[in-house]
């Protein structure tokens, strides 16, 4: 299984003049998410996936001896589409600014890897994404609940040729170490809080 780290984009919601997977929490939120899929021991390999969005970014973990792959930075979709244009395994994705990621979390989604399923994106509940405070813009309505997408996919790339026009299956783990999304400057208020 190969892993998958986004980290290309402008983070234009939360109104800064730096990087936001920059943002330090104990180290620099990057790293909470490189580390752990480090960590997990569950890859053959770990890509972070850059663009000229994030070129403070990109140095910073080519420094730190993980490899990058340059995508023109259009959009989360349009980037991921590229880089598993390229791939023919089973990929693990996650954003890059899931701060409280840990090698455990990352572990137990994977022991829920079905390989005969092409895409299956891990959810949290609106509930529990209320009970910490937490808002998303991006929800889906499934089992009857409104659900939140945590940035966290399973992929078999090998039965992909476009990501248009794809049927998603759906896994809800409600565990603060995938809801908390850095996606607004309250969140990283919040985060700071804990």
């Amino acid at each position: 299984m190969i892993g998958l780290v986004m980290a290309g984009g402008k983070g234009t919601r939360m109104n800064l003049y730096g990087e936001k997977l920059l943002l330090e929490y104990k180290k620099p939120v990057i790293f909470h998410v490189l580390d752990a899929l480090k960590n997990s021991n569950s890859f053959s390999k770990i890509l972070a996936i850059t663009s000229k969005n994030s070129p403070k970014t990109k140095e910073l973990i080519e420094k730190n001896n993980f490899k990058t792959f340059d995508t023109a930075g259009v959009g989360y979709v349009e980037d991921l589409n590229s880089v598993l244009q390229t791939i023919h395994d089973n990929v693990f994705v996650t954003s890059g600014d899931l701060p409280l990621l840990d090698e455990e979390i990352v572990q137990k989604i994977i022991y829920l890897f079905n390989s005969k399923i092409t895409w299956t994106s891990i959810l949290v509940t609106q509930k529990f994404l209320t009970s910490l405070g937490l808002e998303s813009d991006y929800s889906v309505n499934y089992q009857d609940q409104t659900c939140h997408y945590t940035g966290i996919s399973l992929i078999n790339s090998s039965k992909i040729s476009s990501l248009e026009n794809l049927v998603e299956d759906y896994i809800i783990i409600d565990d603060p170490r995938i809801a908390f999304n850095l996606n607004s400057k309250h969140d990283y208020d919040l985060l700071c809080t804990t």
